[in-house]
């Protein structure tokens, strides 16, 4: 399945600029002027608003409470420690900020351990011992009906690790190298590249390398799917973090923020709706301060139910 109705989401406790991811993502912005309990309190109205939108639409949202200790500022993005597969595979992802491997709890596998049947754990988590890192949906997009991963490598994404799991998960690694306007390394694919049934967000021009860009456009297309090409200036605004999911009815629907939504084109937003209905939901403080969007909230779930 390319899509699923079924999500975890964790609500935040102590949601805060994170100090020690800030280095590599250039999506972060402080906002030493905003009281910290506001700054909290804006991202549990905006996390609470997109849980009931998505379950409004029909998506099955698990969510679970962060915990008060330890402090996990990121802990609103769960898709970049665990990710969860439609054969019962459950993989743990190595995180590079030591702050953010505290968010991998396993009493959150044991609530799903609930509903679902989870035959397989793979811990990469050892690997954070010699710096080498993979986070998750965050640093791989997969194209889960052509068994594809897609990877933008970076300090936060190790081509050795996505072999590892490409070849556990026996998909077919597909890695490149992309950069912003200033020529900053794009630490996380998802930010760049959203992958829906019929097609593809990307932006293609972040990926400088000719033979590379070649290469992903190409299979893009191979595979069946209509490449919908955003600027660097909408990736800016979080156009690539979107998320496909497919509610209980069988309706695609394409997740975004509002900030998201607003940067696109008339004709973007037209060859979008063909295949899906486009929900957005402002989720400023998040984004800004968190430096990611709605797909980053978002873990899905593809294990199969009890």
């Amino acid at each position: 399945m390319q899509t699923t109705q079924h999500v975890l989401m964790i609500r935040p406790f102590n949601f805060a600029f994170n100090n020690q991811t800030a280095l590599s993502n250039v999506f972060q912005k402080a906002t030493a002027d905003i009281n910290p309990g506001v700054i909290q309190q804006k991202a549990l109205e905006e996390f609470d608003t997109l849980v009931e939108v998505l379950k409004a639409k029909g998506i099955e949202v698990k969510v679970v409470a962060d915990t008060m200790e330890p402090a996990k500022p990121d802990a609103v993005f769960p898709n970049n420690w665990a990710s969860f597969h439609e054969d019962g595979t459950v993989i743990l992802y190595p995180m590079f900020a030591p702050n953010r491997r505290l968010e991998k709890r396993s009493e959150i596998i044991g609530i799903l351990r609930a509903d679902y049947k989870i035959k397989n754990i793979v811990d990469l988590s050892g690997y954070e011992f010699i710096d080498r890192f993979l986070e998750g949906t965050g640093s791989v997009v997969f194209d889960h009906d052509n068994s594809i991963a897609y990877a933008c490598l970076s300090s936060r994404t190790n081509q050795e690790l996505l072999y590892i799991l490409a070849d556990r998960l026996h998909y077919e690694p597909l890695w490149f190298y992309a950069y912003d306007t200033r020529g900053v390394e794009i630490y996380h694919t998802n930010v760049m590249m959203c992958i829906a049934e019929k097609f593809v967000i990307i932006c293609i021009d972040a990926i400088r390398d000719e033979k590379q860009k070649e290469l992903v456009a190409n299979t893009i297309i191979k595979t069946g799917h209509e490449l919908i090409a955003i600027s660097f200036d909408q990736m800016t605004k979080f156009a690539g973090n979107m998320l496909a999911l497919k509610n209980n009815l069988g309706q695609d629907l394409l997740v975004m923020s509002q900030t998201a939504s607003d940067s696109l084109t008339v004709d973007q937003k037209s060859r979008m709706s063909k295949y899906c209905e486009m929900v957005s939901v402002p989720i400023p403080t998040i984004e800004t301060i968190g430096g990611g969007s709605v797909r980053c909230m978002i873990a899905e779930i593809f294990l199969p139910p009890k």
